[in-house]
């Protein structure tokens, strides 16, 4: 089964290819480890994941109709979700993102090893990733800043 986008179907192939859920989240935390910082003025309520015990933030942008995606989670398992989605969605346009169907989260095999508050979450985020990329589809910011970004933003 593909998932929808090569890198997603990369990142399913590799968390289906192990039986073992502590190389699973091993592989959640070095995605964790690899997400830039997130300046402090996209963690703002537009940006914010609702849904989530964590505090997570998630920021898509539209830079030559593509999508471009960063983020934060004060939680390293939820982090290294929110890094595996943005990896998995980095670079497609909004309407590929938008038509990304979520059952694929099923098929990481990583819902067998999270608490049912967390596999919640994941999906929020994928949600509300899926939410940005339809509003930014409906055109670019004018000053290249995330739409919903606050004033002075870095963009």
């Amino acid at each position: 089964m593909t998932a929808g986008t090569e890198a997603l179907d990369r990142i399913v192939g590799r968390l289906r290819g192990t039986t073992d859920p502590k190389r699973r989240y091993a592989y959640v935390l070095w995605l964790a480890q690899k997400l830039e910082p997130l300046p402090d003025a996209f963690r703002v309520e537009p940006f914010k994941v609702k849904g989530c015990v964590s505090q997570v933030y998630v920021v898509g942008e539209l830079q030559q109709g593509r999508l471009h995606w960063r983020g934060d989670s004060d939680a390293q398992i939820t982090k290294g979700l929110l890094a595996l989605l943005i990896e998995a969605l980095e670079g497609l346009t909004p309407e590929q993102a938008a038509a990304v169907d979520p059952a694929f989260l099923a098929d990481t095999g990583l819902q067998a090893s999270l608490t049912p508050s967390r596999a919640n979450g994941f999906l929020n985020i994928f949600k509300m990733m899926q939410a940005q990329a339809r509003s930014l589809a409906g055109g670019e910011p004018s000053d290249g800043a995330p739409a919903g970004a606050p004033s002075g933003a870095p963009s």
